[in-house]
């Protein structure tokens, strides 16, 4: 077994005879504690990080075991100015070069896997990013390039990995998503790119406050926004709205209103251009004020803000309305709606019947559970008539 010091060079030696980029645990030399630390002191290398996660998460076999994967509340965020220079890739006599164009295919794959995933949902869409950052991305991290090229590439990485991370998140494969989410915040900082190390806090935030670490929620959702300084209006809503989200969860009702204050202000002054990946529009703002309103136990407030932010939804995004159906009629049936309910629970069985996701799965079995007590009223039972079928064709 070759020392702790040489495996990078046995590795790179590997990589460059099989042309794509060669792991530890690939070439049988798996590091102990020790021999990652002695490393880590040298250098960090954010890629084999990649495609080690990468390859685990394209692999079906090993897809429910990451899963089970556990977050970790307590894990060290990297402090956006310690991380310059951390991901830059060792290239002297690389053969490869690359140039805008494969930072571009990198931003057009991106944008694709963000389309598919409004519309299909995540369990189609990140097999296909995890595969394409394996077999793709990585090696165009490892080739030679002018210092801007590297710095686009090590950006538009950045934003992949962010989204899958996120897709990962939105699955409940919740530790997969927080390597993902470490793994972007230190291609970000690499590529001096601002905006996505802020995203990718504030996704950790949403991540946090799904968990129910209220606390952490809120920590991380103050991060994201005071390390955008030069932020636009557009990012800056879609940061201060979770704030707010956060404040609402620690029970600071003052706070939370002021950040939904600041995020209408600086809603209203964005531009009408909405990125795919993080894009905040009144859909989302809304959505957010739903989410205080709940938290701080106004729950016919909530449900008011959910149908608004219902109706300003755009048409592709039919994973986010199913969520947020989902959730909808949950509150509904809370405050005794069951009509309603049964009403919201079909919208969200239409979108329900083309998706792979997860989180819509929770949804459907929150449905079942939840109507099923009411089989006495006809709405109740042509619902629940209807999502037992679709449950024996989606298994089918």
């Amino acid at each position: 077994m070759p020392r702790a010091l040489l495996r990078p060079l046995v590795l790179e030696a590997l990589s460059r005879r099989l042309g794509r980029p060669v792991t530890h645990d690939e070439a049988g030399m798996p590091l102990t504690a020790a021999d990652s630390a002695t490393l880590a002191a040298l250098s960090t290398d954010t890629v084999e990080g990649l495609v080690t996660t990468g390859r685990e998460d394209m692999d079906p076999s090993r897809r429910k075991f990451l899963a089970t994967t556990l977050y970790a509340a307590a894990l060290p965020v990297p402090v956006y100015a310690d991380l310059a220079n951390r991901a830059q890739a060792q290239v002297t006599g690389r053969t490869t070069r690359i140039g805008a164009g494969e930072v571009a295919t990198v931003r057009t794959m991106t944008d694709r896997v963000a389309d598919i995933l409004d519309e299909l949902g995540g369990g189609h869409a990140r097999p296909m990013a995890a595969a394409f950052l394996v077999n793709t991305v990585a090696p165009y991290l490892r080739a030679n390039a002018s210092e801007n090229v590297r710095k686009d590439m090590l950006s538009a990485a950045s934003d992949l990995v962010y989204l899958t991370g996120w897709m990962a998140m939105y699955e409940r494969a919740h530790g997969l998503g927080q390597r993902y989410y470490a793994q972007a915040l230190e291609l970000a900082g690499a590529a001096d790119d601002h905006v996505t190390y802020c995203r990718t806090l504030r996704g950790m935030a949403l991540q946090a406050a799904n968990l129910k670490h209220a606390k952490k929620a809120l920590e991380l959702a103050d991060s994201a926004a005071e390390a955008a300084p030069k932020a636009g209006p557009r990012l800056q809503a879609f940061l201060a709205g979770q704030q707010a989200h956060g404040a609402a969860l620690v029970g600071d009702k003052r706070q939370a209103f002021t950040r939904l204050a600041e995020t209408e202000n600086a809603l209203s002054r964005a531009d009408d251009r909405r990125d795919a990946i993080g894009g905040y529009d009144k859909a989302a703002y809304l959505f957010h004020v739903s989410s205080v309103l709940y938290a701080l136990g106004d729950v016919p407030g909530s449900i008011k803000a959910m149908q608004d932010s219902n109706r300003v939804r755009p048409p592709i995004e039919k994973q986010g309305r199913a969520h947020s159906n989902g959730l909808l009629a949950q509150r509904q049936l809370e405050v005794g709606h069951l009509e309603a309910s049964c009403v919201t629970w079909g919208n969200f069985l239409d979108d329900y019947e083309t998706l792979s996701s997860s989180r819509a799965d929770e949804h459907f079995d929150a449905l079942r559970s939840g109507i099923r007590p009411h089989l006495a009223n006809s709405s109740a039972k042509e619902v629940y008539e209807r999502a037992r079928e679709l449950a024996r064709f989606k298994v089918a």
